[in-house]
């Protein structure tokens, strides 16, 4: 049985399962749901809007970024390195890993821009340490199946997510507590980045953005829940959560106007508290195309 919560901003919120140690990479699925991981227990999972879970991949730890595939027939998942995994099973296609000598440990959140290219935070240490990090660089995988970094100087990598004209890439930098932003060049590369905004509270994991050119923030590390931010950086809303460590956020249903929050157990009684909560919007949430990198 699903549990409600009431939001301060006055949004019903539900919890739809919960059990998990550090949950991310929240991507819906018109068949299956939301798609999400288990960061520390390994795992792919989906979740319906009934509270319904089905494992989709019961391997591989450390999956911050999940992206649907353009073939139907599996997922691109980062972790120690961006890889394709088959639904049926089949072996790991490894698409992008580090050259010999890069001191990153691996990869976070990654999207998808119109074209399907994919783009993946490098971690320069690990997510789990909030006091440090080695800067790293944002990746992107070309049409081609060539790779490019596309910008540097990230201290923590997290929340990806582009503006409804596909000009503007969002990137959360969780050390920097902020925000960051690039234009996006038609062949998909980056200029320089500039400074979106400061979270009034906690740090900024992943991040989605809605057709109305909101940015929506799973704010980690005490935010307990998700900051929206207007087009201009300013804030317009606080969506509460029962938990402190808020982790991303994804549109999902039919109509992309629910808007699901997973979190973490970081802060809270046990280590196996992250939760998939839901809520209704009242702006749909922007269609994220599928990578149509290619596997092999």
């Amino acid at each position: 049985m699903t549990e409600r919560y009431q939001a301060t901003m006055g949004d019903i919120v539900e919890k739809l399962t919960e059990g998990y140690g550090l949950i991310e990479g929240p991507v819906w699925h018109n068949e299956r749901g939301l798609l999400f991981s288990d960061v520390q227990a390994g795992g792919v999972y989906a979740v319906t809007d009934q509270g319904l879970v089905s494992t989709i991949f019961e391997h591989r730890r450390g999956i911050g970024g999940i992206a649907l595939h353009s073939n139907g027939e599996g997922l691109i998942v980062s972790g120690r390195n961006i890889a394709y995994k088959p639904f049926d099973g089949g072996s790991t296609i490894e698409l992008h890993s580090q050259a010999p000598g890069n001191a990153a440990v691996g990869f976070n959140d990654i999207t998808t821009d119109g074209a399907g290219r994919v783009y993946a935070g490098e971690l320069g240490g690990s997510p789990f340490d909030e006091t440090s990090g080695t800067p790293s660089d944002l990746w992107m995988l070309d049409l081609d199946g060539s790779a490019h970094a596309v910008g540097h100087d990230v201290l923590l990598t997290n929340g990806l997510g582009f503006s409804p004209d596909g000009r503007i890439l969002y990137h959360s930098d969780s050390l920097r507590s902020a925000v960051m932003k690039y234009a996006v060049h038609d062949d998909g590369r980056l200029g320089p980045k500039q400074h979106f905004a400061d979270m009034v509270r906690g740090h900024p994991d992943g991040l989605v953005v809605s057709e109305d050119g909101a940015v929506w923030v799973a704010l980690a590390s005490g935010g307990s829940g998700v900051g929206v931010y207007n087009p201009d950086g300013s804030v317009r809303a606080h969506i509460d959560i029962p938990l402190p460590m808020c982790t991303s956020v994804c549109f999902g249903g039919a109509d992309l106007r629910q808007l699901y929050i997973v979190s973490g157990s970081q802060g809270a009684e046990s280590d196996r508290a992250g939760a998939v909560f839901v809520t209704d919007s009242d702006v749909a949430g922007l269609v994220v195309s599928p990578a149509q990198v290619p596997l092999g």
